[in-house]
């Protein structure tokens, strides 16, 4: 019992000495919900913050900020094909835990400088580090590859960026960040997280939640393929034997 008390007591004063939290983030969204239409061709988010102190900053490196969009992530499948006998065929794959259908990275300089590789693997920040596929070393020889390949891919397809310089300053505690969604987004929760660095690491950091969602005649459409695929199917043919009698009709107007 006494050495719990001379143990608690020496505890005490390393505990008060614990360095407070001296700048927090404050921050905000141009909105907080997308809607996807038949007309959808993409949409631009303004993320926006200020940087709250509570005493004067500190010495040392500039203040840096790194804004992530991330999109519903899923587990998949990746193959790599090999030609045999003059026929190009899968012969290896890889099962990817979780990738994220969308991931934006902007950031106010260049991530390897601004950026310790500590603070990324605890926090998940760049594109490589936000891949979930553990154990896929077994399954298939240079197995990175496949990964990078992933990535490679969604990048062509505006699906994964990095725009490092896209967070600018207004004013020495002002930023804002401007991030393009393209077309082809999945519906779901888009998470944004807002992380402030000094000398490498992260010091502050806050999420908030932009809401994907079909609307119109897109939701409806959707709705009715996962509740009533029947129906939905029925309907579809239809249309489409009135679309095709329809253009003939034109078509024979026409001659």
């Amino acid at each position: 019992m006494i050495r719990l008390l001379i143990l608690l007591m020496l505890a005490g004063p390393v505990a008060a000495q614990a360095p407070p939290v001296t700048e927090r983030i404050v921050s905000g969204l141009s909105q907080s919900r997308v809607s996807i239409t038949a007309n959808f061709d993409g949409s631009e988010i303004l993320i926006y913050g200020a940087v709250r102190r509570e005493a004067p900053p500190p010495g040392g490196e500039p203040m840096e900020v790194i804004v992530t969009v991330e999109g519903p992530a899923a587990p998949l499948v990746i193959r790599r094909k090999e030609r045999t006998a003059g026929i190009w065929i899968n012969r290896s794959s890889v099962t990817i835990d979780a990738a994220p259908s969308f991931y934006a990275v902007a950031t106010t300089g260049p991530l390897d400088r601004i950026l310790t590789q500590t603070e990324d693997l605890r926090h998940s920040i760049t594109i490589p580090r936000v891949i979930r596929a553990v154990g896929i070393s077994a399954e298939a020889e240079n197995a990175p590859d496949f990964v990078e390949s992933l990535q490679r891919l969604r990048s062509r397809e505006d699906r994964y960026r990095l725009d490092e310089g896209f967070v600018q300053f207004v004013e020495e505690t002002l930023f804002r960040a401007d991030v393009v969604l393209p077309a082809n987004l999945t519906e779901g929760d888009y998470r944004v997280r807002i992380f402030l660095l000094r000398d490498g690491r992260v010091v502050a950091n806050q999420s908030r939640i932009i809401g994907v969602r079909k609307a119109g005649l897109e939701r409806y459409l959707f709705n009715m393929a996962n509740d009533e695929p029947l129906a939905y199917g029925l309907a579809s043919l239809i249309i489409a034997v009135m679309a095709g009698w329809g253009a003939s009709a034109v078509f024979r107007l026409i001659r």
